[in-house]
């Protein structure tokens, strides 16, 4: 198991947070997504088969912009 996490601008509330879930979530290999608006932290458990590109193009996709912490 993989743990990355990320930090995301542009997050303001639970949609928000729902969106990057959803996006994230799509991608094979997640295990599990935590996601903080208050924080500003999305953290992503998989099975190592992603990589941050892919990760961070979901966050893209959602509507938001993330980099690795």
């Amino acid at each position: 198991m993989t743990t990355n996490e990320y930090r995301v601008t542009g997050m303001t509330c639970g949609h928000c947070e729902m969106s990057i879930r959803e996006e994230v979530g799509e991608l094979e290999g997640v295990a599990d997504i935590q996601v903080s608006a208050e924080t500003g932290r999305l953290t992503v458990s998989s099975d190592g088969s992603i990589d941050d590109a892919q990760v961070l193009a979901a966050v893209e996709e959602a509507g938001y912009t993330a980099v690795r912490v």
